[in-house]
């Protein structure tokens, strides 16, 4: 079981300039890590994300209750995030989605992309062709969870968030934040340490269950995660399975 304890965090100014100037570049590159997540049995879907790049949490994880989750990053495409959903909500597999979205996209070898749906059904792309800087990047999969990473310290920070998510004891939004920690102190992006979020959705509650975002912070994974122990919220509440 992965524990923390944090004190409570002070709020932090929200850069939206920044996270609208990301959306505006669908070719800027976002390093980073990340994790798409989903409980079929509550009905609940998540991810969460980090990196040296600004309010990386509003560009890269999109989330949509009853639905599932995606990211996209290393070259980014910000409007493929509700486009990916969509394509999930028609019944299409996590797979079909991503050859979609990837057929006829001149940059498919510059794209890390992850999807998940309600069932559990996950899967992941590598860039083929990853910028110099990336350093390592990497993906694996598991029960009902995918992440990846790009711009890495190693396949450690890959790993680390892998067994902290499939290890850690709560609920989704708990082993999604516990998955995010891990893989920052295993290393995490090698540039640094700037932005951070988590996005979750629950069936039959409107946009997001719960949200809270890092848009520039010198330690962007550990004020997010205090942030979270602080909040007293639905999402938090553990049924005690692994």
């Amino acid at each position: 079981m992965i524990r923390w304890l944090c004190p409570i965090a002070l709020i932090g100014l929200v850069f939206a300039s920044e996270a609208s100037a990301a959306e505006e570049h669908p070719a800027a590159v976002t390093g980073t890590f990340s994790i798409v997540a989903a409980d079929p049995a509550e009905g609940v879907c998540g991810a969460a994300v980090a990196s040296k790049y600004p309010a990386v949490g509003k560009v890269v994880p999109y989330v949509r209750a009853g639905v599932g989750a995606f990211c996209t990053q290393h070259w980014h495409r910000p409007e493929w995030g509700e486009k990916a959903l969509d394509l999930l909500a028609e019944g299409k597999l996590p797979e079909e989605v991503l050859g979609l979205l990837l057929r006829d996209d001149r940059d498919r070898d510059k794209r890390q992309l992850a999807i998940i749906d309600m069932a559990g059904r996950a899967a992941n792309r590598n860039p083929a062709n990853a910028d110099p800087s990336g350093v390592y990047w990497g993906a694996m999969s598991g029960r009902y969870y995918a992440c990846q990473g790009n711009t890495l310290t190693g396949r450690d920070v890959v790993v680390a968030m892998g067994r902290a998510y499939e290890e850690t004891k709560g609920s989704l939004a708990d082993r999604l934040m516990a998955a995010l920690v891990a893989a920052d102190r295993a290393g995490g992006d090698h540039r640094g340490r700037l932005a951070a979020g988590i996005r979750v959705a629950k069936k039959g509650v409107p946009g997001y269950w719960l949200e809270l975002q890092v848009d520039k912070s010198d330690d962007a994974v550990a004020e997010l995660a205090r942030r979270y122990a602080a909040l007293d919220h639905e999402a938090k509440k553990s049924r005690g399975k692994p």
